[in-house]
């Protein structure tokens, strides 16, 4: 063993003192020294490690959790796995509800503690009977022994950030610490760390992190929560006002998209070597768009929670085919550009509905393609398809010799020139050629396949897109 070296009696004894790792190139040109609190270091991969070990600790303590009994908790995924966690370790069973709107990487991730994990329908009002609640509550009262943690209403959940968290940054920041950001759920992490600051150096800034469609932020500014909107991002906002949430200790609310959160998160790992989830990119935009307010003297320190580690979302947000097909990577490309690198094909081939059909089937042969929009003007009246003209020719021999205008088959589905290449992709899905339009001229402008969109990807390096 080395003298950093050390031996501990069980992994929850891993739990805290992550480190503080300075942000150097996404901060770039900021005057605050940015320092990044690793919480998707913890054993279980992210901060709710912290919330698991403290309330199971205290439900022991309280008899409300006995030896053999078992844990049901309403979770996004990591306080599962932190529960899990401690599960593993003290020999108790558990069950999970989780919303399916959460990845499966967290699901098998569950699975692989031995943890039984009910999904629900992601959407729902939490007072729904098959909210994830409202399922919790319902498994927690059925099962014998049940222990139900409610990390939403558990003062235990802000209790241990007050009493590790809060402590670690003020003991690791240094004296010029100005401001503490992070994102809010349950808000146990923000408010627990609050409390502490206010306590003991109500200076520090605390400035929460929110989805755009959370009523967190909305309720913060104004007293009145709003309606809920869908949001991609996992494990921050909520459709109601936990009791775990304390305004009082935090001064500021951010607000960010899933866009933002879901790029920021792929730089930290392309240029910082932080491998985090989305959480852990929004927290970081939204810092950066509170920082460029020059909130802060000049040279003052801020410390960023990280939440959670990246390897739960590689089927999500790592992926560029989910990031295109959500719109969210941003590679700047139309469908006007990829009718503009079609290649050696034209953009458009069109025949008129009085063009003869052994001409129009010359045509296809001619330029390699299989089917082509059939127009009268600008307007799309058919299409003529090589398989159907090559069946009706075998029952008919003079139908090459007639009008296209007899044997159409049904018109080409259309997108206009200037939709984002990720609604291309999205129509891709369903059909197998596209005819584009220019909105402006209202003309039709080019034919596009899946295999012009795979060969625009291919030489854009769209893998490396952000």
């Amino acid at each position: 063993m080395t003298e950093s070296s050390r031996l501990v009696d069980s992994i929850l004894d891993l739990v805290g003192n992550t480190p503080l790792v300075p942000l150097r190139k996404v901060a770039e040109g900021l005057p605050y020294r940015v320092l990044a609190k690793l919480e998707y270091l913890n054993p279980g991969g992210s901060v709710k490690d912290r919330i698991g070990a403290s309330m199971v600790a205290e439900a022991e303590r309280s008899g409300r959790l006995k030896p053999g009994g078992t844990i049901v908790e309403a979770t996004s995924g990591n306080t599962g796995v932190g529960l899990a966690l401690v599960a593993a370790v003290r020999g108790y069973r558990t069950v999970f509800v989780i919303p399916d709107k959460m990845s499966s990487e967290k699901i098998r991730l569950l699975r692989s503690y031995g943890a039984r994990v009910v999904v629900t329908p992601a959407g729902v009002p939490p007072d729904h009977p098959m909210s994830h609640y409202s399922v919790a509550r319902r498994l927690s009262e059925e099962i014998p022994g049940a222990y139900f943690p409610n990390q939403y209403e558990n003062q235990g959940n802000p209790e241990a950030h007050y009493r590790t968290t809060g402590p670690e940054i003020l003991r690791d920041a240094g004296p010029d610490l100005g401001a503490v950001i992070g994102t809010v759920g349950t808000g146990g992490t923000m408010s627990g760390v609050g409390r502490f600051f206010k306590e003991q150096r109500p200076t520090v800034r605390m400035v929460a992190v929110d989805p755009v469609g959370s009523v967190l932020g909305p309720f913060f500014r104004t007293g009145s929560p709003g309606s809920a909107v869908p949001y991609q991002v996992e494990g921050i906002g909520e459709d109601k006002i936990p009791r775990s949430i304390h305004f009082q200790y935090l001064d500021e609310f951010v607000d960010v998209n899933d866009r933002e959160s879901f790029q920021m998160a792929r730089r930290l790992a392309r240029e910082e070597g932080f491998f985090v989830g989305g959480s852990s990119g929004s927290a970081v935009a939204g810092a950066l768009k509170w920082l460029s307010k020059r909130p802060l003297r000049d040279g003052a320190t801020v410390v960023v929670i990280l939440p959670d580690s990246g390897d739960r979302y590689l089927s999500k947000f790592y992926s560029d085919d989910w990031m295109r097909e959500k719109g969210f990577l941003d590679i700047g490309a139309t469908a006007r550009d990829l009718v503009a690198r079609k290649g050696a094909v034209p953009a458009l081939v069109a025949v008129e509905p009085t063009t003869v059909a052994r001409d129009a089937l010359a045509l296809l042969r001619q330029h390699g393609i299989g089917q082509l929009p059939v127009l009268s003007g600008t307007t799309s009246v058919g299409s003529l398809q090589e398989d159907h003209l090559l069946h009706a020719s075998l029952a008919d021999e003079t139908v090459l010799d007639r009008s296209v205008a007899q044997i159409l088959s049904p018109p080409l589905p259309e997108v206009v020139a200037d939709a984002p290449v990720s609604e291309v992709l999205h129509r891709f899905r369903e059909e197998g050629t596209l005819l584009v339009r220019d909105p402006a001229s209202g003309r039709p402008i080019g034919v596009l396949t899946r295999h012009d969109l795979v060969g625009y990807l291919s030489a854009e390096g769209g893998t490396n897109a952000v």
